[in-house]
């Protein structure tokens, strides 16, 4: 086997999760779960990967289910509570539930990371991605339900705890290292400030 054949063979292991994913996004986008489905889902698939072509996304290799199963608990738990939270500060007369937009670094250097934690932020409700500073790794957010600078620093926080979450759970080793040491280093600020 030549060293081409190796390295193109890594290549497409690392993008078969992507390909399956595209596979599956086409059968839900259907709604149909059947081999009509899936061969037109792979003709679609083959069609996008080679037409457009991206650049490749490294994965880590590495899925902790552990955390994994910690992070989607997490956000059914946020899901609820950010809708209960919306709705009753749309029905509540007596405050104007005040909005921000709000710049939250991230640790991670990761596109995919990066991309993982926007969708988790956006998809709790009271909280939207409005712009992604890819060279700095910065999120905006607009969010609501901020009235002082405790509640953008709890928003920021919360934020930054689904990354942390993300990157538990598929980040690579080196990407877990640098989230407890950021965390570890976030701690001590907050100790000498206060």
């Amino acid at each position: 086997m030549s060293p081409d054949a190796g390295g193109i063979r890594r290549t497409l292991w690392r993008q078969l999760p992507f390909f399956v994913w595209l596979v599956a996004l086409w059968m839900l986008l259907w709604g149909q779960f059947t081999v009509l489905a899936a061969v037109t889902g792979i003709v679609v698939a083959v069609f996008v990967t080679r037409v457009f072509r991206l650049p490749p996304v490294e994965l880590s290799g590495r899925v902790n289910l552990w955390w994994t199963f910690v992070f989607v608990t997490e956000f059914l738990v946020a899901l609820v509570r950010g809708s209960l939270t919306v709705a009753w500060q749309v029905i509540d007369p007596r405050r104007y539930p005040g909005t921000a937009i709000i710049a939250v670094p991230m640790v991670s250097r990761d596109d995919l990371i990066m991309t993982h934690v926007a969708v988790t932020a956006s998809l709790i409700p009271g909280s939207l991605i409005v712009d992604i500073d890819r060279d700095r790794h910065i999120l905006y957010l607009h969010v609501i339900g901020v009235h002082s600078d405790a509640d953008v620093e709890r928003q920021r926080a919360a934020v930054q705890h689904w990354e942390e979450r993300i990157v538990r759970a598929v980040g690579s080793s080196a990407q877990v290292a640098a989230m407890r040491a950021d965390r570890v280093t976030r701690r001590t600020e907050r100790k000498d400030a206060g």
